[in-house]
C-alpha cells in the first residue's frame, strides 16, 4: 500500500491501515501499523481495550481530530500483548513487559527521533519509556494521562467488584468501563465503545490487568523527563482524570505546558487539534507559541504543600456484602455509615476529602496523630453500631493538597496499610505510633515489617490496642 499524502486527509482513519508484526525480546507477537509520511510519532498502546483496527472513540467529531497528529507525519501505532491483534495469550501486564512491546515496535519503525504520544493507561509506558530514553523522544503528548494505578484504582468505584465482574459478567462489566470514560448520556456510543472492548480483551487479560496495573506508578518519573511535554485534558469530558490530577502531573515535569478545556471526550475541537499540531511541528521553541497555551503548568493557586496524618477507612468485603443484603439495603448502610464517618472525622479534628472518590471508603488528614488516632476510633465505634466492618489505616508524610484533594507517597502508603489491618482494627504505621506515643493515650503492637506493593522499603506497622490504656 502507497503512504497517502497529507492532502488526502486524516491519515489516522481515512484508510484501512496495513496490519505488521514484530517480536519482542520476550517472544511476544506485536501487531502495529504505519501510515502517512514525515516525522514519526509513536501512539503508545492504551494497553486496556486497545485496538488498532479501530479509531480510539468511534464519532466523526474524534475522528476528524485525528487531522491535528496524522497531517503531514508518519503515525505508528500497535496493540500491547494480550489486546487487539497482538499476542494474545502472554498476560503480562507489568510495566517492564510494556515497555518491551514498545521498544519492539520502537526498533522495528522508529529513527533516532520521534514524537510519542500516551493517552489514559497509555501514558504510563509513554512517560516511563521517554524518562529512560530521552536521547529518542523528541516530544512527549500526554493526553488525559493516567499515571499511577492508584490513581486509576481511586477514580473508579468498587474496583474490586468491578474485577470480579470482568470475569463473571462480561457484558454488563464493559458497559460499565464504557460509561467510565464517556458517561450514560449517549448510549450509542456507550453501546459502541463496550463492543469495541469485548472485541480488544478477553476477561482473563483484563482481571490479570487490573492485578498488575493497581502497583504501577511512574510518577517519580516525571521530573526526569528532559524533552518538551504538552499536557492536554478535558476538564469536564474525563471521567478518570481530574483537572487538579492532570495539573499535578504538569507541574512535576521540567519543561512542561498545560492545556485544559471543557467539553466532552469524545469530541475533538479545533483547538486541541491547532495546538496538538503546532505543539508537534515546532516544539514550541518558538517563544511566540507557548502564549498559545491559555494555561500556564504547576499547580494551581489554591495548592500547597505540608505534613499531614491520613486516615483511610475501607468497608470489609463489600462486594460479598452486596450479594448478602442486596444492592438497595447495601447502597442505603454505607451512605448512612460515610455520613457518619465524616461527622466523626469532622468532630475529631480532622478533614475528610471529598477530590477522592473512593467508593466504599473514605480518606482523611488531621493536623495530628492523636486526633487522627481518635478519629479512627470514632469511625470504628460507628462501624460497630452497622452491619458494616471497616479496614483502618493511618500514616504521617508530606502531601501536596490541591481543590481538596491531596496527593503523594504517603497517600499510597496510607492506603496500604488500610488493606493489611484486619476488620475492626487500627493499624498505623511507625511514624505515625512515634509521633502518638506521648499524646494519644493508647498502646499499641507491633505487627512486624511489611512489604507494600509499589513502595520499595519495608514498612512496620502497628495496631491500636483497644481500650483507653495510657503510655
Amino acid at each position: 500500500m502507497s503512504r497517502p499524502s497529507a492532502s488526502r486527509g486524516c491519515t489516522l482513519c481515512a484508510m484501512e491501515p496495513q496490519i505488521r508484526y514484530c517480536t519482542t525480546s520476550d517472544g511476544v507477537s506485536i501487531a502495529y501499523y504505519a501510515m502517512g509520511e514525515g516525522e514519526t510519532v509513536l501512539i503508545a498502546s492504551n494497553t486496556l481495550w486497545s485496538n488498532i483496527r479501530y479509531p480510539v472513540i468511534a464519532t466523526p467529531e474524534f475522528q476528524r481530530g485525528g487531522e491535528g497528529i496524522g497531517r503531514a507525519m508518519r503515525v505508528v501505532r500497535y496493540d500491547n500483548r494480550a489486546s487487539g491483534m497482538s499476542d494474545r495469550d502472554n498476560l503480562d501486564f507489568s510495566l517492564e513487559a510494556r515497555l518491551r512491546d514498545m521498544e519492539a515496535v520502537v526498533t522495528r519503525t522508529a529513527p533516532d527521533k520521534f514524537a510519542l504520544v500516551g493517552g489514559a493507561h497509555g501514558a504510563i509506558v509513554a512517560i516511563e519509556y521517554a524518562a529512560r530514553n530521552p536521547e529518542r523522544v523528541s516530544r512527549l503528548i500526554l493526553i488525559g494521562p493516567i499515571v499511577s494505578g492508584i490513581q486509576f484504582r481511586d477514580r473508579v468505584r468498587k474496583w474490586d467488584s468491578l474485577r470480579a465482574m470482568a470475569g463473571e459478567e462480561w457484558g454488563q462489566y464493559t458497559l460499565t468501563m464504557a460509561a467510565a470514560y464517556v458517561g450514560y448520556e449517549k448510549p450509542a456510543l456507550l453501546q459502541e465503545l463496550a463492543r469495541r472492548m469485548r472485541a480488544a480483551m478477553d476477561p482473563a487479560a483484563v482481571q490479570e490487568f487490573y492485578a498488575s496495573a493497581e502497583y504501577t506508578d511512574v510518577t517519580p518519573s516525571l521530573s526526569k523527563l528532559s524533552m518538551p511535554v504538552l499536557v492536554v485534558h478535558k476538564e469536564t469530558g474525563s471521567k478518570l482524570v481530574t483537572p487538579e490530577q492532570a495539573r499535578a502531573v504538569a507541574a512535576a515535569i521540567p519543561d512542561c505546558q498545560l492545556f485544559q478545556l471543557q467539553g466532552d471526550i469524545d469530541v475533538w475541537t479545533q483547538a486541541e487539534s491547532d495546538v496538538i499540531e503546532r505543539f508537534l511541528g515546532v516544539a514550541l521553541a518558538q517563544p511566540e507559541l507557548r502564549a498559545f497555551v491559555p494555561t500556564p503548568a504547576g499547580p494551581s493557586p489554591g495548592s500547597a504543600s505540608g505534613t499531614a496524618i491520613i486516615l483511610f477507612t475501607d468497608i470489609v468485603s463489600s462486594t460479598e456484602l452486596t450479594e448478602r443484603m442486596g444492592d438497595v439495603a447495601f447502597r442505603d448502610a454505607s451512605r448512612a455509615l460515610d455520613a457518619g464517618l465524616r461527622a466523626a472525622i469532622r468532630d475529631a479534628g480532622g478533614a475528610a476529602i471529598d477530590g477522592k472518590l473512593l467508593g466504599d471508603g473514605v480518606l482523611a488528614t488531621f493536623p495530628s496523630a492523636a486526633q487522627a488516632i481518635d478519629g479512627a476510633r470514632r469511625c470504628l465505634t460507628l462501624s460497630a453500631a452497622s452491619e458494616l466492618a471497616l479496614h483502618i489505616g493511618l500514616h504521617a508524610g508530606d502531601v501536596i493538597r490541591e481543590d481538596n484533594n491531596v496527593y503523594g507517597g504517603a497517600v499510597n502508603i496510607a492506603s496500604r496499610i488500610c488493606g493489611l489491618s484486619a476488620p475492626g482494627e487500627v493499624l498505623v504505621s511507625a511514624t505515625v505510633r512515634e509521633l502518638a506515643r506521648t499524646s494519644a493515650g493508647v498502646e499499641f503492637e507491633d505487627r512486624g515489617e511489611h512489604a507494600l506493593k509499589g513502595i520499595d522499603d519495608a514498612v512496620r506497622v502497628y495496631a491500636v490496642r483497644a481500650g483507653e490504656v495510657t503510655t
